[in-house]
């Protein structure tokens, strides 16, 4: 185990491969170290100090101490999705892509929409972080009969089948996470913007 104080193996924490939080706990336990004292183990703070540190040595702290927004799947993670959605300037960032679900952070410029879209066998999840808008759903592209306002905090669900456009009408960009399940997109995905995830989505068809 490392840690800050010494960059080499720490006697506190001996044979525990780095990346077993459990085993780092059950090491805890045996060792007690002099930086925590009698700390419990479901401290908030013991437990951040050590992801911190499995993030930096794995490289996933930007200068800041903020995580880098990339694909960690299909790798047991754990973050703040709200702080990590509102930081998002992406039209489409895949966070985490695993075998049976998928999570992607969105933001939506003012005026700018989703655009009319159908998953016909995937059900989505929405949730807003930031914004408002209308979310508009229906059975048929020419008939969005269900339409809502959004707001910080509104939970989407869209089912499998539904055609669905979600248009920002805020003063600022409409920040949102998606949860799909399965994946709908490619492993790493990052679309900068709404026509360059269009020409990607286009071709993906002409591909296959």
């Amino acid at each position: 185990m490392y840690n800050v104080y010494n960059p080499y193996a720490s006697f506190y924490y001996p044979n525990v491969p780095m990346c077993n939080l459990y085993n780092m706990y059950n090491a805890y336990t045996m060792y007690p170290s002099p930086y925590f004292g009698t700390a419990p183990m479901d401290n908030p703070e013991f437990f951040q100090f050590f992801r911190n540190q499995q993030a930096f040595f794995n490289e996933e702290m930007d200068d800041n101490g903020l995580i880098k927004l990339k694909d960690y799947g299909p790798e047991p993670f754990v973050f703040d999705i709200n702080e990590a959605t509102i930081r998002n300037n992406t039209y489409r960032t895949a966070l985490w892509t695993g075998d049976h679900l998928q999570v992607t952070l969105m933001s939506i410029p003012v005026g700018e929409d989703i655009g009319l879209e159908i998953h016909p066998t995937i059900d989505q999840f929405l949730r807003v972080e930031e914004g408002e808008g209308i979310i508009k759903m229906g059975n048929t592209k020419n008939n969005l009969c269900f339409q809502k306002k959004i707001v910080d905090d509104s939970a989407i669900l869209i089912p499998a089948g539904t055609w669905h456009n979600l248009i920002n009408t805020g003063d600022k960009a409409l920040k949102l996470y998606s949860i799909y399940a399965p994946p709908q997109h490619p492993f790493g995905t990052v679309h900068e913007t709404k026509a360059i995830a269009e020409a990607s989505e286009k071709e993906d068809e002409f591909l296959y």
